[in-house]
């Protein structure tokens, strides 16, 4: 088996974040280090904006390219951290130091459930914000703003998408949820999401808005949803699956020589 000629990146999305008690990959990134590839967690703000986590996250690539001596990595980031690493590649001048950004069930175009949160009260989204921020801030984020992130996450034409670096080879993939029942977690937003766009979702984002670049399709041709593709909450035999596809993922990225 041949690895990755860069080192390899996770960039987890809003609300799950590595703490003591909890891996926002679960046990993917630890698997991926079993099997060869040199990967790390970027440490950034659960519920930080996509500017501030943006520059959390270049200040983490450029710390493992002076750790292991490179010059590029390759990121693959779920949810808002595709968000937050097009920002950092595009804004921060980190073009040249990104080999490759594969972006899993990322709201490219938004999130519907975002907006119809922002539908409420603002007395009321401002006691929710409160609290959210307070949480995370205990929790170890550095500047959260649950406010300013689900602004962020509102849904959008694609005519505002900006037209992206040629310097970096860019995928992406979605998951498909099928039914409320394959996912206890995810079944509330699943609802709402069917609800608001009716289309294919993953239970908080759609398969249209999770496309970026070269779609590749579903992760895995299963039932899967927005957050057992980081190994949230997954069942045994689908969890086999899931961790084969970020194998197979890192397997093309390896023969492609990033």
């Amino acid at each position: 088996m041949s690895v990755t000629r860069y080192p390899v990146i996770l960039v987890h999305g809003i609300i799950l974040k590595d703490n003591p008690f909890f891996k926002s990959f679960g046990k993917i990134e630890k698997n991926l280090k079993k099997s060869g590839y040199s990967v790390f967690t970027a440490p950034i703000d659960g519920f930080g904006a996509i500017e501030n986590n943006a520059e959390q996250l270049k200040a983490f690539v450029q710390k493992i390219l002076e750790q292991e001596h490179a010059e590029k990595v390759n990121l693959i980031a779920h949810s808002k951290g595709g968000l937050d690493s097009k920002h950092m590649i595009q804004c921060l001048g980190m073009e040249d130091k990104v080999a490759s950004l594969t972006t899993l069930c990322t709201p490219h175009l938004g999130s519907p459930i975002a907006s119809y949160i922002l539908g409420y009260p603002r007395w009321i989204l401002k006691f929710i914000a409160f609290w959210i921020n307070l949480w995370y801030k205990i929790f170890g984020d550095k500047h959260p703003d649950c406010m300013e992130v689900c602004k962020q996450l509102q849904t959008r034409d694609e005519a505002e998408l900006i037209s992206f670096s040629d310097k970096v080879y860019c995928q992406s993939y979605s998951t498909t949820m099928k039914r409320v029942r394959d996912d206890f977690i995810m079944g509330i937003p699943y609802f709402f999401s069917k609800r608001l766009e009716k289309k294919a979702t993953d239970g908080l984002v759609s398969v249209e808005s999770s496309k970026f670049e070269n779609y590749r399709g579903d992760c895995v041709d299963e039932s899967v949803s927005h957050s057992e593709i980081v190994g949230f909450m997954v069942k045994r035999k689908k969890k086999e699956r899931v961790m084969g596809f970020y194998l197979q993922l890192l397997s093309e990225l390896a023969e492609m020589g990033y």
